[in-house]
């Protein structure tokens, strides 16, 4: 049974995984400590939440708050070197529209949403780029 809109909370402690998702997580947990060294305080991570029975929807990697209350939403890319257009060229126009999906079933919490935005967090290698307001969600 599918539970929509599942999160994981920080702390939350998975079995084991798979060298990939062991190498996203350390990629996660990098740009988790990068941000909140810029001052954003950690809401969610790995928000999920699916379009239907056997449809994927979208998750989204992070959700910070910025000290103006402006509501972030995270996309985490890492590839182990920037060749082949690097990990912020990886984030398509259908993971956007995915990543814009789980955040707006997130905002259906929030009576008056927040001022919100989308941010990449890219990792070539050992280099970490931080991109606020990398796209729109129109």
């Amino acid at each position: 049974m599918f539970n929509w809109g599942s999160r994981s909370k920080p702390g939350d402690q998975p079995t084991d995984k798979p060298a990939t998702q062991k190498a996203g997580d350390a990629a996660e947990d990098a740009a988790l400590a990068h941000l909140q060294r810029a001052g954003l305080r950690l809401l969610e991570r790995n928000y999920r939440v699916a379009a239907g029975p056997s449809r994927r929807g979208g998750e989204v990697d992070l959700i910070m708050a910025d000290r103006d209350g402006t509501l972030v939403f995270v996309e985490v890319r890492a590839r182990a070197s920037g060749s082949h257009g690097g990990a912020a060229a990886s984030v398509t126009a259908r993971k956007q529209q995915r990543l814009i999906y789980a955040a707006q079933h997130y905002l259906m919490q929030h009576a008056t949403p927040p001022p919100c935005r989308f941010d990449v967090v890219a990792i070539d290698g050992t280099a970490l780029q931080w991109l606020p307001a990398a796209f729109d969600a129109e």
